[in-house]
């Protein structure tokens, strides 16, 4: 059954099937989605880089990188399509984070593990805290 919900983009009432936009917005992005293929698609814009196909396009550069997650925009046909990083900035094509940001969070994953076994084997028991919140004072 589909659910009543509100347009993450204009806020409007619409049921809600497996998108988070009405179909209004959808069409709306299905539009900007064809202009932005139709440019790319001509040889000499496939180097393009997102801001300047924002620029000849107006589509916003947050919908170009949505169709770069999702996968209809490919960097291999389009090598320039690239975004920042949600960690450190750093450019990349697929996913959220890059290579280095992965390798490190892994790193600290493995550190933290190690530390917790340490602190298993030492025999030490899981120390419990509880904070308290003051909301009376201000």
């Amino acid at each position: 059954m589909l659910e009543l919900a509100n347009c993450v983009r204009c806020g409007s009432v619409f049921a809600r099937d497996y998108r988070d936009i009405c179909p209004n917005c959808h069409r709306e992005e299905e539009r900007s989605f064809q202009m932005v293929h139709q440019y790319l698609r001509k040889r000499e814009n496939r180097q393009a880089t997102i801001q300047q196909i924002t620029e000849v396009t107006t589509v916003p550069e947050s919908l170009i990188i949505k169709f770069v997650r999702e996968k209809r925009l490919q960097p291999s046909q389009f090598p320039m399509l690239s975004y920042s990083c949600r960690n450190c900035s750093n450019q990349i094509t697929e996913g959220e984070i890059c290579t280095d940001c992965k390798d490190q969070m892994r790193k600290d994953l493995d550190i933290a593990r190690e530390l917790d076994d340490k602190r298993v084997a030492a025999g030490v028991k899981e120390q419990r805290v509880y904070y308290n919140a003051d909301r009376s004072a201000k």
